[in-house]
């Protein structure tokens, strides 16, 4: 599909503020990304997926503001700052002159071959390194902002809602990305558990283990440098953020778990508890990543239904999110 004049304008407004010999774009259902040598300008789509809402130039720009701040929790050397999207003379370009016409986030462009998932592919992810991951999200978690609104979310009813909304959001995939048999079998281990330990979710409640976490922390989203960054959390719902820190760490033990790496995904969740003190999450860590995940599979069925990917690209899809199922089963012990 020809791209949006905005965007194409926005890219050759790339290249020459950063004298950049070219620029590449990224799209994603929710964005558009243009990485130039040295940096990253993220477009908000005018969007509105009923769990997100970006369909005013109002909304984009508050969850401009809510990604650079929360983001800027682990990695303040990245998140740069706000930039204004403004129309003059038929063409569009950043900040300057002309009416107001949206926003972009600018950010540093962290070197691709450091990111974590390209560092495993390579087989240079150690032991070693889970465990400084783990002590950075143990640390991120201990000061991360918790309270009474935030507690709520722990609630076995509030931990109910996203398992049950994950399960209708997936129904029609039953027979294309996961079989009825584990689709229902991993649905009813999931919400079994939730009615079996309740007095497990409000004790940590009480604990204060529901936090203001990241929400999406995968191997993708940790880059492993100078130091350790992790980006890129959930800022358009707090509800996919706020929540138990086994919750968070879940992901990126399950994501280990995805790319066969069980022995590091061992580690990781060792270190976190090591650091963190937080011996319970051994009692909740398989049932939060069964929800990881199914939320991956999630994500990687509803690609089926875009109209902008090739029927290869929604046959790898297809591929990925029933391998994340059929791991969904295996937490589920079946």
């Amino acid at each position: 599909m020809p791209l949006p004049l905005m965007i194409s304008d926005l890219i050759s407004a790339s290249i020459n503020t950063e004298s950049s010999d070219k620029a590449e774009l990224i799209q994603t259902h929710i964005s558009f990304i243009i990485l130039t040598d040295s940096y990253v300008y993220k477009i908000k789509k005018p969007v509105n997926l009923g769990f997100l809402d970006f369909s005013t130039i109002e909304k984009r720009r508050f969850y401009c503001m809510q990604e650079l701040e929360l983001n800027r929790r682990l990695s303040p050397d990245i998140y740069i700052g706000l930039l204004e999207v403004r129309k003059r003379e038929g063409h569009f370009f950043y900040d300057g002159k002309g009416e107001l016409v949206d926003y972009a986030i600018k950010m540093r462009r962290i070197p691709e071959d450091l990111m974590m998932l390209n560092l495993l592919k390579k087989g240079a992810v150690d032991l070693q390194m889970v465990e400084n991951v783990a002590r950075t999200i143990a640390d991120f978690h201990r000061d991360a902002q918790r309270g009474d609104a935030i507690s709520t979310f722990g609630r076995p009813e509030a931990v109910r809602e996203n398992i049950k909304e994950n399960f209708l959001q997936t129904e029609r995939y039953i027979g294309k990305t996961v079989s009825y048999e584990k689709y229902h079998a991993i649905k009813e281990y999931a919400l079994d558990f939730i009615n079996q330990n309740s007095a497990l979710f409000k004790k940590r409640m009480d604990k204060g283990r529901i936090r203001d976490c990241h929400g999406d922390i995968h191997m993708e989203h940790v880059c492993i440098a100078d130091k350790i960054y992790i980006y890129d959390c959930i800022e358009f719902n707090d509800r996919f953020r706020y929540g138990d820190v086994a919750s968070d760490i879940a992901f990126l033990a399950m994501d280990l778990d995805f790319h066969e790496e069980k022995k590091l995904s061992d580690k990781f969740v060792e270190s976190y508890i090591k650091a963190s003190g937080d011996e319970e999450i051994m009692l909740l860590i398989d049932f939060y990543k069964c929800y990881r995940a199914c939320v991956r599979a999630k994500v990687d069925s509803f690609e089926l239904d875009d109209p902008s990917l090739s029927e290869e690209e929604k046959e790898e899809a297809g591929r990925i999110a029933r391998k994340y199922f059929d791991l969904a089963f295996c937490y589920a012990g079946k």
